[in-house]
């Protein structure tokens, strides 16, 4: 029997600082949060993103 794949989950990255949503990714489950540095358009200025799920 084959082995089945995991499906992408649907992920969203907050602004620490805001606490908006600014940007939706697909990414296997697993593993642990992604904390990027990305743009926020609110503050107009690279903020910390922490990812949160639905």
């Amino acid at each position: 029997m084959a082995k089945s794949k995991k499906k992408a989950e649907v992920v969203f990255l907050v602004c620490e600082e805001t606490g908006d949503i600014n940007y939706i990714l697909r990414r296997k489950p697993g593993g642990e949060k992604l904390k990027l540095k990305k743009y926020s358009s609110r503050l107009r200025k690279h903020t910390l993103h922490i990812e949160k799920k639905k």
